[in-house]
């Protein structure tokens, strides 16, 4: 290769190799949160996958050229941002058969209500879920869904948030199995700005802190109300006897820089990350769970164990674009 080709050909690859290192690890420099890198390092399969597709493109167009110099460097950087991205969800894990636990967690964003309650009720029925989170549910369907499980033998009680302030009128609810005793919302602890989340406490003092939340995606104009929101979740996350559980609009990457010592958020704790099940996606539920999005997500404050996490790709005929979650947990 003559010296002036060599050198352009090393030049194009160092830069492709920062922006394959950019792409693969945008909290390394504090970029993750940023409009458009927020939502692209969501779709991390995608991106390994697209990228892992254009490398093999420019590669074939230089072999058929026969020219090496750009054309290599550029694919090299291309694999390079392919199979990084690809490492990061290898380590992350897809997930195994879920574990036995104290407590088990369940959360799902229903879409607007397009889950019908018996539904509901059946996916609570099935995980035997002590507690539910349900982003976009209201009171009507919570408590239809109680009834249900009431017939069934299967006792709880809901609540639900209709709107968080200055926000949209989608609401939040929960289930608690009444196992647990009684509890009340912390009118107090506020919400997640845009969209609604909440606060509960058990009344003797006995149970965890309960947490169902649903803070804003990370769409260009509202990044900062997101933000906003990841930050108000790791305000709950600074007790140790706390569980949150919802459709956090944010996978592990978006979590960076949030934790306090080892947390992953706050003093929380990602179940998924933590059963090794962080790289199976929930949204939307038309891309397979390897290459969806993994962005909702059960938290455990540091009096908890994880013992295992499933996304659950049973209801993705159910009518809402998220899949359910469950983790089980037991107190240390």
């Amino acid at each position: 290769m003559p010296k002036p080709r060599r050198l352009l050909f090393l030049l194009v690859l160092a830069g492709g190799s920062v922006a394959a290192f950019l792409v693969v690890w945008p909290q390394g420099v504090g970029i993750h949160r940023l409009p458009f890198v927020a939502n692209a390092i969501s779709l991390r399969a995608l991106l390994a996958l697209g990228f892992g597709v254009a490398a093999l493109l420019v590669a074939g167009v230089a072999l058929q050229r026969r020219r090496w110099g750009v054309a290599a460097a550029l694919a090299i950087a291309l694999a390079v941002a392919s199979l990084g991205n690809g490492a990061v969800l290898a380590a992350r894990g897809g997930g195994g058969p879920l574990q036995p636990g104290e407590l088990t967690v369940a959360a799902w964003n229903t879409y607007g209500g397009s889950v019908t309650p018996a539904t509901i009720a059946r996916m609570v029925r099935d995980t035997g879920a002590d507690v539910v989170s349900l982003p976009e549910t209201d009171a009507v369907a919570a408590a239809e869904v109680v009834g249900i499980l009431e017939r069934e033998g299967i006792s709880m009680t809901s609540d639900t948030i209709a709107a968080a302030p200055d926000g949209e009128k989608i609401p939040t609810s929960i289930l608690i199995s009444r196992a647990l005793g009684e509890y009340e919302r912390d009118t107090d602890a506020g919400s997640t700005v845009g969209l609604p989340s909440g606060v509960w406490r058990s009344v003797d003092g006995s149970g965890p802190m309960l947490v169902a939340a649903h803070p804003m995606p990370p769409l260009p104009g509202v990044t900062d109300r997101w933000e906003l929101g990841l930050h108000w979740i790791a305000d709950r996350c600074t007790e140790s006897d706390v569980i949150v559980a919802g459709d956090l609009n944010s996978t592990a990457d978006h979590f960076a820089g949030l934790g306090v010592d080892g947390g992953t958020i706050g003093g929380c704790r990602d179940a998924a990350v933590e059963a090794g099940s962080a790289a199976a996606g929930t949204w939307p539920v038309r891309l397979p769970i390897g290459l969806a999005a993994p962005i909702d997500h059960v938290l455990a404050g540091t009096a908890w164990r994880v013992d295992g996490f499933e996304v659950l790709a049973g209801f993705d005929d159910a009518g809402s674009d998220h899949r359910p979650i469950v983790a089980t947990l037991t107190r240390k």
